[in-house]
């Protein structure tokens, strides 16, 4: 028998060694934990969908958590069942209107597109994706090697009559990603019209829709958002989380998945991290039962003061700046998306220069799947962590970031 000896050089290579999937990686631009860096303790922030702590129900949690852990045996500190915590589900199932056997406990939503991902995207296969894109999920993509198919976004959502000239045209796809309502970050929401027409391309063109979620509850409508053709379709994995309603700590979410996956999901998932933690489930869970009214009481709360500083920022923004965006006041979510209207800006150097005022955000060349936008016209700004005056103040530094870049 032959043994190979190992040099220190071909240890210290194998110590090296990253998968072909790991190479495969791109580099985050702005995004993630670049947007999770330590903050500028002196900018005003308008970088990431961060709920306010002070709209989160702090106290009702830790009270929850007391009544909890008080319990005889302590059962949310066991193993749990894959699917989830049983009062959580039956909470879920009864506010969406879909059977138990069709949900799946997540940890936040994230953690739901990857497993949707794997569910319904063989590597390699070609996606659509809303063009501009909620960045993250397509990295999310690279885990399946996926071929981006990117489909236009506008005021009324994804583009289904685009999408179907593709598909028309011979274009295979095994899934299409979307966000439906308030989109990051384009504002709009996808119309009702569009909803059933996408499901109905789906049926015909046998692709699932991935729709995903965060944002529908933050809704200054006054009127629910309408997800009936999604949780009634076997085409549709709807991604939802309580991240921005109940805080991103808590990584909690879920999906309702068609019925001829939830087996598979549930397989998929026993194979990974086996459950969301039991402890954190149990006291979102003790929390919306034990006060069946608190859930929604503290939504509308959070809702008009999101709503305040959406038209307090559009506000400011044209005060300070008249004629300079072209922005609309937003209906729900945490971003507006102003367009530049003075073509002699350029918007890496505006960008560089509100960083100069005390001013962040996110780039709008960030946010495109494909050619074909304005994207690189646009500013992606964050209201949701920030209050009035500060919102006021930075539309002023805005103003002076923009009278530095004519000056020169």
């Amino acid at each position: 028998m032959t043994q190979t000896l190992k040099t220190p050089e071909t240890s210290q290579a194998n110590r090296n060694r990253r998968t072909a999937l790991v190479r495969a990686f791109t580099e985050p631009k702005g995004f993630g934990d670049a947007t999770l860096r330590n903050p500028r303790p002196d900018a005003i922030e308008l970088l990431g969908g961060i709920p306010d702590p002070g709209l989160l129900p702090t106290a009702e949690l830790s009270e929850a958590a007391v009544r909890v852990l008080a319990r005889p045996g302590a059962p949310a500190l066991q193993y749990g069942r894959t699917r989830g915590w049983p009062e959580l589900l039956s909470w879920i199932s009864e506010r969406e209107d879909v059977p138990v056997e069709q949900l799946l406990i997540t940890n936040g939503g994230f953690h739901g597109l990857n497993l949707a991902v794997s569910l319904v995207v063989e590597r390699g296969d070609p996606v659509a994706v809303d063009n501009p894109v909620f960045p993250l999920f397509l990295r999310g993509l690279e885990i399946s090697d996926a071929r981006v198919v990117p489909i236009g976004v506008d005021s009324k959502g994804l583009d289904v009559d685009h999408l179907e000239e593709i598909l028309r045209a011979g274009q295979r796809i095994s899934a299409v990603y979307t966000v439906p309502d308030f989109h990051n970050p384009s504002q709009g929401s996808l119309s009702q019209q569009r909803r059933r027409k996408l499901v109905e391309l789906a049926e015909e063109h046998d692709f699932h829709v991935i729709a995903d979620n965060p944002y529908r509850e933050i809704n200054f409508t006054g009127a629910p958002v309408d997800v009936s053709a999604f949780n009634g379709s076997d085409r549709v994995i709807h991604v939802n989380t309580f991240t921005k309603t109940l805080g991103p700590g808590l990584r909690l979410g879920w999906i309702r998945l068609p019925e001829e996956l939830a087996a598979d999901a549930i397989a998929l998932r026993s194979r990974q991290d086996s459950h969301t933690s039991l402890l954190v489930q149990a006291i979102v869970a003790e929390y919306l039962t034990s006060d069946p009214g608190a859930f929604d009481r503290q939504l509308a709360r959070a809702n008009q003061v999101y709503a305040g500083r959406a038209r307090t920022l559009v506000d400011a923004l044209d005060r300070e700046l008249p004629g300079f965006f072209d922005l609309q006041v937003p209906e729900g979510g945490f971003f507006l998306w102003p367009r530049l209207q003075d073509d002699s800006i350029d918007a890496d150097a505006l960008a560089a220069s509100a960083s100069r005022h005390g001013v962040e955000y996110q780039r709008g060349s960030f946010f495109p799947s494909g050619p074909g936008t304005d994207s690189d016209r646009r500013l992606r700004l964050s209201y949701s962590n920030v209050g009035e005056d500060r919102l006021d103040l930075a539309a002023r530094q805005l103003a002076g970031a923009v009278a530095a870049l004519r000056a020169q």
